[in-house]
């Protein structure tokens, strides 16, 4: 993808890339009636959105805040088949979850790669047990495996992973799975989707659905930045809000019975000196029957994740002390440097949302697959699942959206789509996360005043990173720009309040905001970042 250049204020705006206003414009002709207006920004939406799109659908997809601010930037970041579920016997949902993970880290080789696994081995019936469990993850993957597991020796285990407890370590199993950076893929999913021709909109609140005849006919909206509200046709509308699933049900019928049973998962990061090395570390048992990861990630290590069953559904969910005590409990067995609240760089919450099952009591038993639910007036609502079957759930959302609305059956594309920014390789460049689009990146630092002076000594983000976030990616707040297009806020919570002032500046030069603007912002970002420090 090329650059072209504007001359005004010395801009660089990649081809295509369509400002806010024009993206906004489109909702201001009034004959337009769009085929598919999907309510939500994280995976499931995005995903939805991209897949109606690839099929020549008119589409539209409205987030009330920005790209994967809830759930979908708080995961794991692992886009993996689920060893818990082969270990449950959910034989079907592995396979189609390492089909799925064949096919992203085809489709978005720039976003996801190849990871290395290590399960640690203390009792004598670990190794035949997760051995043969391995190599059937290994049988269900077929073409589309990432590499064979195999058993390791005492020696290389510790060899992978120097900072093992050895005390009784047996030796231990290797396996493949995937990584990638899930508010980076959300961004790019939105980019393909105006790729593709349809209209991603943040910061846009459905406020309500409108309907004729007892029947859904579109939405209203207000721009949360303007205060503008509008009211758009659509021929259906899609619910993709993930925790929030049933307040939307709610807006078309009061009475509408909670289909979603949320529950909070809390990762730790901490430094990379915990878990040297290019291998992950999976515990296959914890105390509360989780899976529990030490995964290494832009130059930090993560560990994950708790199951908590939660009752309320909040924007910004904080971690519990247990969870934060939990964690670094299990994480102390297994390391041989004991991390404390004082070591931990961040620590951030998500609310999964689960499928209430007719009488499941534990969040754990809950099933991770997707649901698809059609009210009687036409609302189509996706719920459930994770991020790595997120294409399949639009494929499967898409075919029942289009049987509702009545459109001409079009065939998916979605599993040979290129993600925006494809390309093969580049993880050693310092800009590998922006695939293709890394030339212009590399232009805009070199063409921007202090384009390349780094926003803080502990981070590798550059000034340059900032303006193209909103020229090109639709940033429009510091926390867009510290939590999502960089992951600042996710690495290091205190080098993210260091850096807010300059971003703020940064934004509010190529935004047109003045002083007041900025200090709302810093101030608003500084009381977040607060809640992503252990107390």
């Amino acid at each position: 993808m090329t650059a072209e250049s504007s001359r005004r204020g010395g801009r660089s705006r990649v081809q295509g890339t369509m400002t806010r206003a024009e993206l906004l414009a489109q909702l201001d002709d009034p004959p337009h009636v769009w085929d598919m207006i999907v309510i939500g920004g994280g995976a499931s939406g995005l995903g939805t959105a991209v897949e109606a799109a690839g099929r020549g659908y008119r589409t539209l997809l409205l987030e009330r805040k920005d790209f994967a601010a809830g759930t979908s930037s708080r995961s794991t970041k692992l886009i993996h088949g689920g060893i818990r579920y082969l270990k449950q016997g959910n034989l079907a949902l592995v396979l189609d979850a390492l089909h799925e993970r064949g096919l992203l880290i085809r489709n978005a080789p720039h976003l996801v790669h190849n990871l290395l696994f290590v399960v640690p081995l203390y009792d004598w019936w670990e190794g035949p047990f997760y051995g043969i469990g391995l190599k059937l993850y290994d049988m269900l993957a077929g073409r589309l495996g990432l590499g064979p597991s195999r058993r390791l020796t005492r020696e290389e285990t510790l060899e992978l992973i120097p900072t093992l407890v050895p005390a009784g370590l047996r030796g231990g199993v290797i396996y493949h799975d995937a990584q990638f950076d899930d508010a980076r893929l959300a961004v790019s999913l939105a980019r393909t989707l105006a790729d593709l021709g349809g209209t991603p909109l943040n910061y846009m609140e459905v406020t309500g659905l409108t309907k004729a005849g007892g029947l859904i006919t579109g939405v209203t909206v207000r721009d949360r930045e303007e205060g503008r509200e509008y009211r758009l046709h659509g021929r259906v509308v899609i619910n993709a809000t993930g925790v929030f699933a049933d307040r939307v049900r709610r807006m078309d019928c009061p009475d509408a019975p909670a289909v979603v049973a949320p529950s909070q998962g809390v990762h730790l990061v901490l430094d990379r000196s915990f878990l040297p090395g290019e291998c992950a570390v999976m515990v296959p048992h914890t105390d509360d029957g989780r899976v529990l990861f030490a995964v290494p990630w832009h130059g930090r290590v993560i560990v994950g994740t708790t199951d908590t069953p939660v009752n309320g559904i909040s924007t910004e969910p904080r971690p519990l002390e247990e969870e934060i005590g939990f964690l670094l409990e299990h994480a102390a067995r297994y390391l041989t440097r004991h991390p404390s609240r004082a070591d931990v760089l961040s620590v951030f919450a998500g609310l999964r949302p689960l499928v209430k099952g007719a009488e499941q009591q534990e969040t754990a038993a809950f099933s991770r697959d997707h649901a698809i639910l059609i009210s009687g007036s036409g609302l189509v609502t996706v719920t459930g699942g994770k991020w790595t079957t997120y294409r399949k759930m639009g494929e499967d959302t898409v075919d029942r959206a289009a049987e509702v609305a009545g459109l001409e059956p079009r065939p998916s594309t979605s599993s040979s789509q290129e993600i925006h920014g494809w390309r093969q390789g580049g993880e050693a460049d310092p800009w590998g996360g922006y695939g293709c689009d890394a030339e212009g990146v590399r232009a805009l630092a070199l063409g921007y005043p202090a384009g390349t002076d780094p926003l803080h000594p502990a981070l590798p983000y550059r000034a340059c990173e900032v303006v193209w976030a909103v020229r090109n990616e639709y940033a429009r707040t510091v926390e867009d720009v510290l939590a999502r297009r960089t992951r600042a806020l996710f690495l290091d919570a205190a080098a993210s309040m260091a850096m807010a002032p300059g971003v703020a500046r940064l934004m509010a030069e190529e935004l047109g905001r003045d002083e007041a603007w900025q200090q709302r912002q810093v101030a608003d970002f500084l009381a977040l970042a607060r809640g992503y420090l252990p107390e």
